[in-house]
């Protein structure tokens, strides 16, 4: 385990987030229990905040450990979703300056959503990799602290704060179902947790689709490269990093197992959750209810919680979900 990411590190990012960012709300889902195999499920539901994902915990936690000198400059990242929203409101609102670089193929409805959380848009390049470029730029010419989406020892503390929230309620934990992408939350949230419910199990889960990037390098036991095709659950795609520090031995010190889902698995997973419960998810944040209802968790320990991460999803694809649509249409992005 990195001695910069340990259960203390984790207790100390729950104790410093502001009541605008956790807790978030932990709702009973009986609808779950019989595909549970009897076993009682909730649903630790992160769409409720000020972004509208698990992301701004993190963001959160980083911008407030920056010493003076850093806070002062401004902080900088390449995302194409809810990382540079967050980090966009989190520095908002601590008074930072944050310059999030987008391609120039981020859909206009997430640039005009890092705007209205406060950040200044740099759109760059048409490749995620030119973003970058210039997020290196900033860091190299103007000074600017880069805080990038999952592989940070703040931000994996302040996503694993989590794991703690659920122990606060429940006293005890059998079994989380987390959406496994880079690796951010789940390490984070399994090292908490199991600080806490030693005997927890934590399973990762991720797209069938190829892209998997967590699943293959923790199969292979080294970070590997995988394409990354469209997806319902596209927040978690994307490569581990070939500098990956933290997150990928989190992974495999702490999750249990990773289970991989198809795309017409996950879309049923997004139409439960919004009939049965009234909640908008996106693929990635309904991926622990998909698992469940298409039995391929056997017979979990209970209590179970599925963790529903994000609710960023442009309106007219999960208008097409909830009509019937399994899956993107050809060329179509998520």
């Amino acid at each position: 385990m990195s001695t910069a990411i340990t259960p203390a590190a984790i207790r100390a990012a729950r104790a410093s987030l502001p009541s605008d960012v956790a807790p978030s709300p932990l709702l009973r889902a009986r609808w779950l229990d019989a595909a549970a195999g009897g076993a009682a499920v909730w649903l630790k539901d992160e769409t409720w905040g000020p972004t509208g994902a698990f992301k701004i915990r993190g963001a959160t936690h980083a911008v407030a450990t920056l010493p003076a000198q850093a806070r002062e400059r401004g902080v900088t990242t390449a995302s194409t979703g809810n990382h540079g929203r967050a980090l966009a409101h989190a520095a908002a609102s601590q008074g930072v300056r944050a310059v999030i670089c987008l391609s120039s193929l981020v859909p206009q409805n997430k640039v005009d959503a890092v705007r209205v959380a406060g950040g200044e848009v740099r759109i760059v390049g048409d490749t995620q990799d030119e973003a970058g470029e210039e997020v290196a730029r900033l860091v190299r010419e103007e000074g600017l602290t880069e805080i990038p989406p999952f592989d940070h020892p703040a931000v994996i503390a302040g996503q694993g704060t989590i794991g703690l929230e659920l122990t606060e309620v429940l006293g005890t934990v059998g079994t989380v179902l987390v959406g496994l992408s880079g690796g951010g939350l789940a390490g984070g949230l399994a090292l908490a947790l199991k600080s806490e419910c030693p005997q927890a199990r934590v399973i990762g889960l991720s797209p069938d689709h190829g892209g998997a990037a967590m699943h293959a390098s923790l199969q292979a036991g080294h970070l590997v490269e995988v394409p990354e095709p469209p997806s319902l659950a596209d927040s978690l795609g994307g490569g581990l990093g070939a500098d990956n520090r933290y997150t990928f031995s989190l992974c495999r010190d702490w999750i249990d197992d990773v289970v991989l889902l198809c795309e017409a698995e996950i879309a049923a997973g997004m139409r439960a959750l919004h009939a049965e419960q009234g909640l908008v998810a996106e693929g990635g944040g309904a991926v622990g209810p998909a698992a469940l209802l298409a039995e391929r968790i056997a017979h979990p320990p209970g209590p179970v919680v599925c963790i529903i991460s994000g609710a960023g999803i442009d309106p007219t694809l999960f208008r097409a979900v909830l009509a019937g649509a399994d899956a993107l249409a050809k060329g179509e992005e998520p």
